[in-house]
């Protein structure tokens, strides 16, 4: 069992364990010696960080720990993660690091790796980083004189970046006469999204660009739709598209201002690839969170779905072992294999945007290929991370609601791989009823080991 490690990298609050500096660097140290190969080459980590105040704290930790080991270091600053990953593989680079809590607030921070193929770590190599953090078996590897690492800042990063993603569109359209209004959240996009819609040639009206180290994610991006939709109605514009702190994961809104989802753009661009022969096995890949509706639009057109846990990893992993190139989770993690190895929030957008091209629609009608089930998701944050099921008036409350639901919707009860809380979410056909029964879930569930 993995300790630090948790489903995306290693999280928490900055400055207090495990998000310390001290922490950081033994990483720093523990990746530089996992990642080095056997080629004799001087050996190369990039490093990139989204705009949070303690991001420089923990880069310099981690810039510390690698050079350590005598392994060099590639600096790109503030870039989405997926930017990272497309760099790290690009330029050929031995692991790549992202500093980034994602959606979480400012004063949280995170640590999350990718290999030299730009994939995220699987789960043995997390426990062999943690392991030699406990056996203290790097302290004594530390090379001398000219065998230190150095570090190199990358200056050109968000350029590279951004050709990338304008090469992932179709070559034969463009964006012109489209007005997009964009929230970049205060995070590791607002330079780079906003240029990549512009020169494609969208009118873009960019929210959320102004970070100051405390403001990410903080009403506004991917977790706040309501601003894009807001803001598009004002603007009358096409579309408005929501990224996160680090732009792994979008969300959007219709002409009209209605919120469309991870699993209404997967709708969309699945059954798209499936009329162009271009989704491999006909199959899509999501969590065990994504909507039944999602299901059913799959169905109706041929396709089917494969679900895995909770987590983009997840998502990847299977995707990789089935030879399947699109997959996501309904929060807006959308991974486009046959483009970038990880999740990519403009990316994603960017092959939305293409379907309403390609198709002359507006989203608002794409965005009908698939009719969602009332669903409702309550957190509730606990103490402790005791099995639900072994308390027995939390069960039976569980049990009841099955049997009510019966074939017509379903309880999915999990725990946040990232924060200390308890997720409830129940499917069904009436969303009253539904509400009601989650929250009483919910109720009993904070009675029990709700934090004080």
């Amino acid at each position: 069992m993995k300790k630090l490690f948790g489903t995306d990298g290693v999280r928490g609050v900055a400055n207090i364990h495990p998000m310390t500096t001290e922490t950081a660097m033994q990483l720093g140290r523990a990746a530089a010696y996992v990642f080095k190969n056997t080629h004799g080459k001087r050996h190369r980590i990039v490093i990139g960080k989204d705009t949070r105040i303690s991001g420089y704290m923990l880069e310099s930790a981690l810039v510390a720990g690698i050079c350590s080991m005598g392994v060099d270091v590639l600096l790109v600053g503030p870039l989405p993660t997926p930017g990272i990953a497309n760099i790290t593989k690009s330029m050929r680079a031995d692991a790549g690091v992202v500093i980034s809590a994602s959606h979480n607030p400012f004063q949280d921070n995170g640590i999350k790796f990718f290999s030299a193929d730009g994939y995220k770590l699987p789960d043995e190599i997390e426990l062999k980083m943690e392991k030699l953090l406990d056996s203290k078996k790097i302290d004594a590897l530390r090379p001398t004189a000219d065998e230190v690492g150095k570090a190199f800042r990358i200056d050109d990063a968000a350029g590279r970046y951004i050709v990338f993603l304008k090469n992932t569109f179709p070559q034969d359209l463009d964006l012109t006469g489209m007005k997009i209004v964009l929230d970049c959240g205060n995070g590791a996009a607002y330079k780079v999204a906003p240029a990549v819609f512009a020169e494609l040639g969208a009118e873009v009206i960019p929210l959320g660009v102004k970070p100051n180290g405390t403001n990410i994610n903080a009403g506004c991006g991917s977790l706040h739709p309501e601003v894009i939709s807001e803001a598009v109605k004002q603007h009358r514009a096409d579309i408005g598209i929501a990224l996160d702190g680090d732009a792994d994961r979008v969300i959007v809104c219709d002409e009209f201002g209605n919120e469309v989802n991870g699993d209404q753009i997967m709708a969309i661009c699945a059954t798209d690839m499936i009329a162009r022969k271009q989704l491999k096995k006909k199959t899509l890949v999501a969590t065990v969170m994504s909507n039944m509706g999602l299901d059913i639009a799959l169905r109706k057109v041929g396709g089917k779905i494969i679900k895995t846990a909770v987590g983009d990893r997840y998502v990847v992993e299977e995707m990789r072992k089935g030879g399947y190139n699109l997959g996501g989770e309904q929060s807006g993690h959308l991974i486009f294999l046959d483009n970038n190895t990880t999740g990519d929030g403009v990316l994603a957008a960017l092959q939305l945007l293409a379907v309403m091209r390609r198709q002359e629609k507006p989203l608002s009608e794409l965005a009908e290929v698939m009719i969602p089930l009332p669903q409702v998701l309550v957190n509730v944050r606990v103490r402790e991370r005791q099995d639900i099921m072994t308390i027995p008036a939390v069960a039976a409350a569980i049990r009841g609601v099955e049997e009510k639901l019966g074939n017509e919707g379903r309880v999915l009860i999990r725990y946040s791989g990232t924060e200390p809380l308890l997720r409830i979410m129940l499917e069904g056909q009436d969303k009253y009823e539904i509400t009601d029964w989650a929250n009483e879930v919910a109720d009993l569930v904070r009675h029990h080991i709700g934090e004080k």
